[in-house]
């Protein structure tokens, strides 16, 4: 989320803040030939010496060797399928190090996954390599399990034992389960405060977490770790600069991933990720980041980033990053109860419209050759609909679908970031939502540090149109710091936009639960961040009834 009032502005200094050997590789390749796969691919290997996907095996480390808990960085679970899930961890006994103090050796991983916490009926087990050229992280795709049940696992490698993890599997195709729970949440800056609300989250009945974006941030972290104001540690210098180099982008997400709340919620529940832009570069659009540096130069940041991203991650070999290119946009299903149509917002977007600061919408925003999601994604997600027979249609995304006018002025501005920066492409998906014949949309947004609650209209600028859905903002977990119930702007929103059926400027998340009959949300606040421990609440609840588009307080 760009800070109010920012323009591109191009880099100063003789070396911009990417780094010599970014705009070494830059130079290297050009821009016509950068744009490939495969010179993206070799842009990078360039720029990191990190070797391609299916590199030689590193020389292999004894684990009975390995003197210091290994499992530093915790475990994760996600994208559960019927008969699928993905289990993650990271060998990192010095996390903070480059490397993770594993010195570029291959070490061997064992795990395995029951049907009892206890680890007495164990159904699959194995060994993988944790490999120093996926940075020690393991990616293990769990096939052969039962659908709709829960499961747990764990990781040893030498005489270390991670903690256990629970997770659990999607229902079988066609099958008809009478609910689902999951929770929202979005925006995590590290210095911002402390991730109180994942430890919530952690104690919550939950089947699953969607995390819609800004995993982490990367913006420097100082040594006593921004707001958090640490006065037991000292962190390394190496966070307290941005991140632009795929070591930058490890490191930081071995901080993130060190947080023991952090680490309690993706030990308690299946995540399934998405990204906004932050995990990257604040507010980038495609090929184009907010500094407006040659594309070449940014791409192969992003190919820094995307790597790092997908290392760290729950995700399928499937999804792993080709150069500048990752495909994150995909389907899930919940049986016939629900489908979660989980879009890429970021990396296909058009550049935002009048150098991207508030602007009453206009010809250039409104060009309908601008697009949000890019042509392919648009036409998946289009496809998806009308091939569904899911009670719920969800759609997890980053940033706000409906429109948000700024102002009570006849001319109000709007965030040339959100979707009311491109509203062609939000009318083309809401044209095809109708003609799917899809009854029950349900977004799933995050980016603004705040909740809302929308109802979707077909026509938002006459409060009596038609209610075609329903948008759940979820808050940020901390990014924002403490906030407050009521914000400045709270009376002129819900002013200028009769939609917004609610709005609280506090942390938290949301828990939503979907019946055949229901969906209902909860959005569940904390009265600090700054400070560790604080309670959690529920702000308000909302509830959708099915065939009946409308949010309704309860």
């Amino acid at each position: 989320m760009r800070p109010i009032g920012r323009h591109r502005v191009p880099f100063s200094g003789p070396a911009g803040l990417h780094g010599p050997e970014l705009q070494a590789a830059a130079r290297h390749f050009g821009r016509r030939r950068f744009l490939t796969l495969t010179a993206a691919a070799a842009a990078l290997a360039f720029a990191t010496h990190v070797p391609a996907r299916g590199a030689t095996v590193a020389r292999r480390l004894d684990p009975a060797r390995i003197s210091e808990d290994p499992f530093t960085l915790g475990i994760a679970s996600g994208d559960p399928l019927p008969d699928s899930v993905v289990l993650w961890t990271r060998i990192a006994p010095a996390p903070y190090e480059a490397g993770g103090g594993l010195a570029g050796q291959s070490v061997a991983v064992e795990w395995e996954l029951a049907q009892d916490e206890g680890f007495g009926l164990v159904v699959r087990s194995g060994t993988a390599l944790a490999l120093p050229e996926y940075h020690h992280t393991v990616h293990v795709d769990v096939t052969g399990l039962d659908a709709g049940r829960p499961y747990y696992y764990r990781f040893r490698t030498g005489p270390w034992i991670s903690e256990t993890g629970r997770t659990r599997t999607a229902p079988a195709p066609g099958a008809a389960p009478g609910a689902l729970t999951f929770a929202a949440v979005s925006c995590q800056a590290y210095h911002d405060g402390y991730f109180t609300a994942h430890r919530h989250l952690a104690q919550e009945d939950l089947d699953m977490v969607l995390h819609l974006g800004d995993y982490l941030y990367e913006y420097p972290v100082n040594s006593a770790g921004g707001a958090r104001g640490y006065a037991d540690r000292v962190l390394p210098a190496v966070f307290d600069r941005e991140t632009v180099t795929l070591e930058d982008y490890r490191l930081r997400y071995a901080l993130y991933k060190s947080d023991p709340d952090l680490r309690a919620a993706h030990a308690a529940h299946p995540f399934v990720v998405t990204w906004d832009d932050h995990e990257t570069e604040n507010n980038y659009a495609g090929a184009v980041d907010e500094h407006g540096s040659p594309a070449a130069e940014f791409l192969l940041r992003r190919a820094a980033a995307y790597r790092a991203y997908w290392e760290h991650q729950p995700l399928r070999a499937d999804r792993a990053p080709v150069g500048p290119d990752l495909p994150l946009y995909r389907r899930l299903h919940w049986g016939s109860l629900a489908q979660f149509d989980l879009l890429d917002t970021r990396q296909y977007r058009s550049d935002q419209a009048y150098g991207d600061v508030q602007h009453t919408p206009g010809a250039e925003s409104d060009d309908p050759a601008r697009t949000m999601t890019g042509a392919a994604q648009e036409r998946w997600l289009l496809d998806g609909w009308r091939a569904s027979d899911a009670v719920w249609n969800v759609m997890p995304q980053q940033v706000c679908f409906s429109q948000r006018r700024l102002s009570t002025d006849v001319g109000a501005k709007m965030s040339m970031d959100a979707w009311d920066g491109y509203r062609a492409s939000r009318g083309r998906i809401l044209t095809g939502a109708q003609s799917a014949g899809v009854r029950n949309l349900v977004v799933l947004t995050g980016d603004v540090h705040v909740g809302y609650a929308f109802d979707i209209k077909a026509d938002f600028d006459d409060p009596a149109s038609r209610t075609v859905g329903t948008e759940i903002v979820a808050t940020s977990v901390a990014s924002g710091k403490d906030g407050t119930e009521r914000p400045a702007n709270w009376q002129t929103y819900l002013t200028a936009n009769p939609h917004l059926r609610f709005y609280d400027g506090r942390r938290g998340y949301v828990r939503m639960r979907l019946t055949p009959d229901t969906a209902r949300a909860d959005f569940r606040t904390l009265a600090a961040v700054t400070t560790p421990g604080s309670p959690v609440s529920t702000a308000a609840s909302f509830v959708t009834e099915a065939g009946n588009p409308g949010l309704t307080a309860v």
